[in-house]
């Protein structure tokens, strides 16, 4: 089990924006996984990987591929208190779920 947070490389957050980014997707997919996915990745050390996506349509894409794949998910929009725009797309996080269903959709990205 894993769950794994993309984040935009194009929209320059800085280092504390990002982490902020990454925390919300992650919980928000968490939230939105089935209990029995929910105990068994806590229970598994909640394996968590962030990988960098180029903008937008990347993130967008890779969503509706995890919605395909009947994966739960989570996209984040920015408030816009502080560096971005209010609605900026920040991050997905796909997962948890089991590691071969998540690198069906994540697989070809690349490490923060």
């Amino acid at each position: 089990m894993k769950q794994v947070i993309v984040v935009r490389t194009d929209i320059g957050m800085g280092e504390g924006k990002l982490a902020a980014q990454v925390a919300h997707a992650s919980l928000k997919a968490y939230e939105s996984a089935a209990d029995s996915a929910r105990r068994e990745w806590k229970s598994g050390g909640q394996k968590k990987i962030v990988l960098k996506a180029s903008g937008k349509s990347a993130l967008t894409g890779l969503a509706d591929s995890a919605r395909r794949e009947g994966l739960p998910h989570a996209l984040v929009r920015d408030a816009g208190h502080t560096q971005l725009e209010p609605g900026t797309l920040t991050a997905l996080a796909v997962g948890p779920a089991a590691e071969n269903a998540v690198d069906k959709v994540t697989g070809e990205l690349s490490l923060l």
